[in-house]
């Protein structure tokens, strides 16, 4: 068995704030991904940019305007707004808890709250979730030309996307020593954004036996799974694809089976959806979420089934 081999994606380089500080993002170093050290750090330099000055980024009552600000002047999300509220308050936290600011300017940030969802619900785009119904992702994954090499390809990323419930990033840069036998059946050893070791995630036969028929067909060698394609599919390389390449496949094939707007995340939804209907705690698990909460308000897309009340009596 091959060694599991780790691939960083470059840090993104951000041009430093007209506002600076004595601290910045990097202070949640060690304690966050760097992926998500990199959402930090872009929300925060936009509440500086928008404070103008260190003194008035100091100040909750900044925060306070700068929500007023983003409800009213931009057409960001109730979600989105949240977000990036939420992220200054954590960074002021854990700038007092290191020192660079009293604890007392930290708790007044905390007393910022964000906006309410409802006030702006139409922000919120009725394609943010697209629902995946298991006849539809069939038809979705059945799309590809199995005669074409790139048909391959995209039959086998479908489906393990659809068979595994990985994030577009896990998949992009997925290896072979990370798809591993188990029992009966197989799993991918991923580490998401928020994990500190290796997790197994679920991989279907179905998923596993294309991925196989991939490799076997591929004409090049490469430790990653999914290859990109160079001069419009024509040549094979090694390299992986991104996790933008990513997205057009699965658009592509999604529009071709009649489905717009789905996004690589909603095969993710899709598996959690699944899972869920049978075993909420099941679902958790294969989607390696740390709080039962965050598959039951995020994953899970919970529709009234008629006849509930059928022979309850």
């Amino acid at each position: 068995m091959q060694p599991i081999v780790l691939h960083h994606r470059p840090a993104t380089i951000v041009p430093p704030s007209p506002t600076s500080l004595a601290f910045d993002a990097e202070i949640l170093a060690g304690q966050l991904a760097p992926s998500s050290i990199a959402m930090y750090r872009r929300d925060f330099l936009a509440y500086l940019d928008f404070a103008a000055s260190p003194e008035a980024a100091l100040q909750s009552a900044t925060l306070a305007r700068w929500r007023a600000h983003l409800a009213q002047e931009t057409d960001k999300s109730p979600n989105t707004i949240n977000r990036m509220i939420s992220a200054v308050k954590r960074l002021m936290r854990e700038a007092a808890a290191q020192g660079y600011i009293d604890h007392a300017t930290a708790t007044s940030f905390d007393q910022v709250s964000g906006v309410k969802t409802a006030a702006l619900k139409h922000r919120i785009k009725a394609n943010a979730r697209v629902r995946i119904e298991p006849v539809e992702m069939r038809q979705v994954c059945e799309t590809p030309e199995p005669d074409r090499l790139i048909g391959v390809r995209d039959a086998a990323l479908l489906a393990a996307l659809a068979g595994s419930g990985l994030r577009v990033s896990e998949l992009a840069s997925l290896t072979q020593p990370q798809v591993r036998p188990k029992g009966s059946s197989y799993i991918v050893l991923v580490k998401g954004k928020n994990d500190v070791d290796y997790r197994e995630a679920p991989l279907s036969r179905e998923a596993y036996s294309l991925i196989a028929d991939w490799l076997a067909a591929r004409p090049v060698d490469s430790d990653y799974i999914f290859t990109s394609f160079d001069g419009r599919g024509q040549r094979l390389t090694a390299r992986p694809l991104s996790p933008e390449a990513v997205w057009k496949i699965v658009r592509k094939y999604a529009q071709a089976a009649g489905l717009d707007d789905v996004k690589p995340h909603d095969f993710r939804r899709f598996v959690g959806t699944q899972l869920a209907q049978r075993d909420i705690r099941r679902a958790q698990k294969a989607l390696g979420h740390k709080r039962i909460e965050t598959t039951a308000r995020h994953y899970v897309l919970d529709e009234l089934e008629p006849g509930l009340t059928d022979n309850l009596y």
